[in-house]
């Protein structure tokens, strides 16, 4: 639980590395199956209270169990990490190795099962904090690893403390570093943050046309949605018009606001009244008749341009991969088509003189699709997506959690368009400029830098994920052959590693 408390809504980051800490007084001493249990546990006590927004989406008489099974499907990974842990903490420098191991699990889960569930890695919980600059050398990899060192050593402290007294000593080097030094090189990367405009800036307006808070009965009201966002659109024309707002250089719609052909001529009246571009989140019907859930730029007096296609679809939501399972945990199952995804090409849309980037909603989780876009050129970041399913749950503030780390991660501005809240605008090093109320209907207007650099975290690629996973794997690799060795007799140096302390056999008995 303490681990969840250090989640968006609550400012409470700092809990996350305690959470961790205490992790690491629970592994000490154990073997393979007593960490992945207690890892176990301790996944349940993080994911069943923060993806209860599942069951808010859902509603009762769905029932808890989609909720309650994709909690421990999640908590699995943290059993298994955890196990692992237990297995490398009698290496040398355990702490890192343990860290390594907890965050190299991460990257399995955005991929598997059906096609991945990011949601609540480590570094997403650092919106704000000591650890956060990291984002702009490591993306949320990094961030996550210095956290979890950072609590696993304040555990190996408190346990070598406790061993030998508060007289200082040697063995406790080793700890002290893994605390100390996540939070010293946190503290200087802030250096390497930088919200300065590069090439001008914009004046930009985040829309949210508002919907009603009714969860799955949004299905037979999509009509309701489009037409509260454009009954906002034509108040903030309005507004410009009587001057009582400055007029934007560019609008962002949230996700799936229209839909495309049918809703085409009245927004693009309304486009030519307002007469700037906009990128507008639409379910668009393809010429073959599939749907594809897409942002599309709206360019005043020549319509329709360039398109980016979601490409990371919600199992169950967006796509069903397994009716006969999806039955079990969905309603959607039989009630609509499978959403076509997009292709490989990155979300860089040019809305009159900016490059935009997009991730639509549960994409803002994967790593590639932001950094894909600032690679293609985008100078600022948008995150359309359609929170008002899950009601005034925590869900949208996890999400705009997400997009702050993306803000540092990218050295950009990121433009948060929510259906019914939380929209926010944010400027390049994480803070949020402007943010609305939930189940409101409003126009965030601001001005933000645009940037063309590229931080360490675009520049290097996904290096962080892939040295983590390499770490951990070695380290894995190193303590089961020390343990096979262990058990050898025709071993000679065994008996020298015990005595120096570097390897507890009965650690290693399975």
């Amino acid at each position: 639980m303490i681990l969840y408390f250090s989640l968006a809504p609550r400012a409470w980051w700092w809990l996350a590395p305690v959470a961790f800490a205490v992790l690491g007084l629970a592994l000490h001493g154990c073997r393979f199956r007593q960490g992945a249990g207690r890892g176990f546990l301790f996944g349940l006590a993080f994911f069943v209270p923060q993806l209860s927004w599942l069951q808010d989406f859902l509603g009762a008489d769905f029932g808890p169990w989609p909720w309650l099974a994709l909690s421990a499907t999640m908590a699995l990974y943290f059993a298994v990490a955890a196990g692992l842990s237990a297995v490398v903490q009698r290496l040398p420098w355990g702490t890192g190795w343990m860290a390594a191991v907890v965050i190299a699990m991460e990257t399995p889960r955005m991929w598997f099962p059906f096609g991945g569930f990011p949601w609540g890695r480590i570094g997403f919980t650092q919106p704000e904090g000591i650890f956060l600059p990291l984002a702009s050398f490591g993306g949320a990899p990094l961030v996550g690893f210095a956290v979890v060192l950072c609590g696993f050593g304040l555990s190996r402290l408190v346990l070598r403390a406790r061993e030998i007294g508060w007289r200082f000593r040697r063995v406790l080097i080793a700890p002290g570093l893994a605390v100390v030094l996540p939070v010293v090189l946190g503290m200087a990367a802030w250096a390497s943050v930088d919200g300065n405009a590069e090439a001008g800036d914009r004046t930009v307006a985040v829309l949210q046309g508002n919907a009603p808070d009714r969860g799955l009965a949004l299905l037979g009201e999509r009509d309701v949605l489009r037409d509260n966002h454009f009954a906002e659109f034509r108040r903030l024309a309005e507004q410009v018009r009587a001057g009582r707002v400055p007029k934007p250089d560019l609008v962002v719609w949230p996700e799936t606001a229209v839909r495309i052909p049918a809703d085409e001529d009245r927004l693009g009246e309304l486009v030519n009244e307002l007469g700037v571009p906009v990128l507008v989140g639409a379910l668009e019907r393809l010429p073959d008749g599939r749907n594809q859930n897409i942002a599309i730029v709206w360019q005043p007096g020549e319509g329709p341009g360039q398109r980016y296609a979601k490409q990371r679809l919600v199992p169950f939501g967006e796509y069903m991969p397994a009716r006969e399972i999806a039955r079990l945990v969905t309603p959607f199952t039989d009630s609509g088509e499978d959403i076509s995804p997009g292709t490989g090409i990155p979300a860089a849309l040019r809305l009159g003189g900016t490059v935009v980037g997009a991730s639509i909603c549960y994409e803002v989780a994967y790593d590639q699709a932001g950094r894909d876009a600032v690679r293609a050129g985008a100078e600022l970041l948008t995150v359309p997506t359609n929170n008002a399913w899950y009601g005034r749950s925590e869900m949208t503030y996890q999400q705009l959690a997400m997009a702050r780390l993306r803000a540092v991660e990218h050295g950009r501005a990121v433009l948060v368009a929510a259906t019914s809240g939380v929209s926010a605008i944010i400027r390049p090093d994480g803070t949020v400029a402007r943010a609305s109320s939930q189940f409101t209907a409003t126009t965030l207007i601001d001005t933000v830098p645009l940037r063309r650099d590229l931080t360490m975290a675009d520049r290097l690629g996904p290096w962080a994920e892939q040295v983590l996973i390499a770490t951990a794997t070695g380290a894995v690799a190193a303590a089961l052959v020390l343990w096979v060795r262990s058990r050898s007799s025709a071993w000679p140096a065994s008996g020298f590693l015990r005595r120096r302390g570097k390897v507890d056999t009965n650690h290693y008995e399975s």
